[in-house]
């Protein structure tokens, strides 16, 4: 039995978009190739609001992560987390050997304009990464504040990972200003596991052009060198297979509308927020909640795994924790194509189920 995905990656992909991934292949240095890519490309410039070049992919988000630390570092990065992905930004950093420090908020708290200034008044960094949305702690941080701050240091490349938000939340790249923004499929684009995309400003490429050992496939000055003189080619094989539907989802994601799909995403977590604060207690700040997944911690009495064994059985599947707050919280996802009668649904057989499993006095 398929179990109803209600957890923070992958979402259940619409059986349309699933069925375009079966078209046939073509030469990936074929004209027809180039034409996918680019209206894939000019697409995702919409739904990112951004004129600055689109660069495709295919692994996860992380492989784009990781290639911007080693090619847009020069000095030293500033990784700002508030939880376990902003973390992988530091462990990126000291595998590839690129000089960093990590800023850590607490669980459950944002990153503060203040800790942003004040780290980059010392004049160590040309680096900060940002995770613009946790899902290990449902936080989302004040984007338009942080990058505020970063107009002043205009030496410094801002890179902001937007991997489970970007096509749900609003995130107005060229508005904010971000030189670097991430992002892949399995999310709030409601697409499957294993491509990434990022945007990215021409003035990150010229400083990535200065600096030595960048890596090969995720390297940000090739990538983009195709991207602009074949134009919209690769130096290595894409999937075809996720870019014909992409290309398909795209379009559904822009006929619903940028504000609209934001809207329903507002609604959709409003919903489960709801429901967390009137059973359980908000992991997050309430100030900087999410609108894709929500950390709720446990105070039910019943172990998560107990619960998502009876919700597994019902068709569902919630997420446990993550990392060091594996037993602490669980999470419940609201992304991508999901509707409100959905949510609905979901949390009418949680309440049965926790009414089923609770401890009797």
């Amino acid at each position: 039995m398929h179990k109803r995905l209600f957890i923070p990656g992958p979402v259940d992909v619409l059986p349309e978009v699933l069925e375009k991934m079966s078209g046939p292949m073509i030469g990936h240095r074929s004209k027809s190739a180039t034409e996918l890519q680019k209206s894939v490309s000019e697409k995702l410039s919409r739904v990112m609001r951004t004129d600055n070049t689109i660069l495709l992919s295919t692994s996860s988000g992380s492989g784009l992560m990781e290639g911007a630390v080693r090619c847009f570092t020069q000095k030293r990065a500033a990784v700002f987390s508030i939880g376990a992905f902003g973390d992988r930004w530091y462990k990126m950093c000291t595998a590839n050997g690129v000089p960093a420090d990590l800023i850590r908020s607490e669980w459950g708290q944002p990153t503060t304009p203040e800790m942003l200034r004040e780290a980059l008044q010392t004049g160590l960094y040309d680096l900060v990464t940002i995770t613009q949305n946790e899902t290990s702690t449902g936080v989302r941080n004040p984007m338009k504040a942080l990058m505020e701050v970063l107009r002043d240091f205009p030496e410094v490349i801002s890179c902001v990972d937007t991997v489970s938000s970007m096509g749900g939340d609003d995130i107005p790249v060229d508005e904010l200003g971000i030189d670097v923004c991430i992002t892949s499929t399995q999310k709030c684009l409601g697409l499957p596991p294993g491509m990434a995309a990022a945007s990215v400003t021409d003035r990150a490429i010229a400083k990535a052009g200065g600096i030595s050992n960048r890596g090969l496939y995720f390297d940000y000055v090739e990538l983009y060198k195709f991207v602009k003189e074949k134009p919209y080619q690769y130096p290595s094989t894409p999937s075809v297979s996720h870019m014909y539907a992409m290309d398909y989802q795209l379009t559904r994601i822009l006929e619903e509308g940028i504000e609209a799909r934001y809207q329903r995403h507002l609604a959709l977590s409003s919903r489960v927020q709801d429901w967390g604060r009137r059973n359980c207690e908000l992991f997050a700040n309430p100030d900087y909640l999410s609108v894709t997944v929500t950390c709720i911690k446990n105070t039910l009495g019943i172990e998560f795994s107990k619960i998502n064994a009876a919700m597994g059985q019902r068709g569902y599947q919630l997420s446990n924790g993550y990392g060091a707050l594996k037993d602490i919280t669980f999470r419940i996802a609201h992304m991508a194509d999901m509707t409100l009668d959905e949510i609905n649904e979901m949390l009418r057989n949680l309440d049965e189920v926790i009414a089923e499993l609770a401890p009797t006095k």
